[in-house]
């Protein structure tokens, strides 16, 4: 049995199928697969995902998949209403729309508030010493309340120049990150992240 998994980035591609496995194989009788599917951007992902959701899940292989499993970053996209300004408001609103698009219910749509990097933020031991002592030290005990104005992904472009005197690359340096991050550890700090870690698990169970 295997999940599909949505995303909409190489970052993501090459590095959760692993980071999600490693927290749900060990609460499992059978390890699980899943398979990712990469979109280029959120709007394709938006656009794409009622045809491509429908095509596995009624496909000839439909018993072998126990979900879809679409993922996008809170911060980047730009179809919520402008008076949705609130992260937790725009997480429920987007989730609702793009469920309702898909009407399935094995479909289920999550985000990472405000990028998947805050899962890595959970974890300072991870990083370059001269990087992780300048973290912003009230907001990396909740990784996701950094936020809209300078997301995970940005703040840590700016202290790898400014500490380290490099590039933080999302594809090359998340992938590296992410092979190191105990899961456990994010999922204690990033309550958007054990809402789809435990979904995954609730669905997997029933299945065994």
């Amino acid at each position: 049995m295997k999940f599909i998994l949505f995303v909409e980035g190489h970052t993501e591609k090459k590095s959760l199928p692993q980071f999600i496995k490693k927290w749900l194989d060990p609460q499992l009788v059978k390890p699980v697969g899943i398979k990712t599917v990469r979109f280029e951007g959120w709007q394709e992902l938006i656009k794409d995902a009622p045809l491509k959701a429908l095509m596995h899940l009624n496909g000839n292989a439909n018993n072998e998949i126990m979900a879809v499993i679409s993922l996008l970053d809170l911060y980047g996209p730009t179809f919520y209403p402008s008076h949705i300004i609130g992260s937790e408001e725009r997480y429920n609103w987007a989730k609702k729309e793009i469920e309702s698009k898909v009407n399935h219910p094995m479909f289920f749509q999550f985000f990472a508030v405000h990028e998947v990097e805050a899962w890595l933020l959970s974890d300072p031991t991870i990083f370059p010493h001269e990087v992780a002592k300048s973290f912003p030290k009230g907001k990396i005990q909740s990784p996701e309340t950094i936020n809209f104005d300078e997301p995970p992904a940005k703040l840590l472009g700016r202290l790898y120049k400014d500490q380290i005197k490099r590039n933080y690359k999302k594809v090359v340096n998340g992938q590296e990150l992410f092979s190191k991050l105990n899961p456990d550890q994010a999922y204690k700090k990033c309550p958007k992240l054990k809402l789809l870690l435990d979904k995954m698990l609730e669905l997997a169970k029933s299945k065994e």
